[in-house]
């Protein structure tokens, strides 16, 4: 099943995402003056669980088009991306090079990085927004994490709250299933979307996602060693009554634990 997802998920991402992101954000020349001239606002969400990232090594999953990665390296951090898609790719390598910056920039599924160990570990890896409801599984992709982080490397993770997804509809959650425990495999429109014109939206392909519960996301994280730190909610604006997205932190330490589930 997940090849399956990874399939129409491909072929959705690169359809016109070069094009939305000019929409949304303008030109690749124009997004990199906005981010030379404020790196540190598109990660304020994660500097204070980074301190300074210069001379850090930083390995953004799901990238998309480096909004986030750009501004890492801004400030001096070495940032390697990996994402599906080639438009992404595309838009933030002209992002980053009209920025005067070096953005190492992988075009492949998370799960099947070609040559993963030659990637080496990392300070940090950072996955943010709408991101996990891409995989059927979740231990394979923390697994990766684990993997490709160093002794004391942090997991930087920032998404929409599995809360609000069920129950509220906001600006970028617009079809709440109402079903907080719903774990069937839905086909939806691609994030993108609705940054393009009316007309601009024929032809575009639908995506497969698969919605996980604060749980399994807690579970997924810890089975695969990693220490969670920190899981700070973080309120809807417009109905601060309910979460909108979390930040999860989570470090990998040298230690060896015992089975959760012990053989008798």
């Amino acid at each position: 099943m997940q090849e399956q997802l990874a399939r129409a998920n491909k072929a959705a991402w690169e359809t016109k995402a070069y094009q939305a992101w000019v929409q949304h954000h303008g030109t690749p020349e124009e997004l990199a003056e906005t981010l030379k001239n404020d790196p540190r606002h598109p990660l304020r969400y994660w500097l204070k669980y980074i301190g300074n990232p210069s001379g850090k090594r930083v390995l953004n999953l799901l990238g998309s088009h480096g909004r986030k990665a750009i501004p890492l390296a801004l400030l001096g951090a070495e940032v390697s991306v990996v994402d599906i898609s080639a438009e992404n790719r595309q838009y933030a390598s002209e992002v980053a090079a009209a920025a005067g910056v070096e953005l190492n920039y992988i075009c492949a599924d998370v799960l099947h990085i070609p040559d993963e160990n030659s990637l080496g570990q990392f300070d940090y890896v950072l996955m943010e927004f709408g991101i996990l409801h891409y995989f059927t599984d979740l231990k394979p992709l923390f697994s990766l994490v684990n993997r490709r982080l160093g002794v004391n490397g942090r997991l930087l993770l920032t998404d929409f709250h599995p809360f609000a997804r069920a129950w509220k509809k906001t600006e970028t959650l617009r079809q709440p299933t109402g079903r907080y425990f719903d774990d069937t495999v839905r086909e939806g429109e691609v994030a993108f979307a609705r940054l393009l014109p009316e007309a601009e939206r024929s032809g575009l392909a639908h995506v497969l996602t698969k919605a996980w519960t604060v749980g399994d996301i807690l579970g997924a994280i810890a089975a695969n060693g990693l220490y969670i730190r920190t899981f700070e909610e973080i309120p809807n604006s417009a109905d601060p009554g309910f979460p909108e997205f979390y930040t999860l932190i989570a470090d990998k330490i040298d230690v060896q634990l015992s089975p959760l589930n012990p053989r008798i």
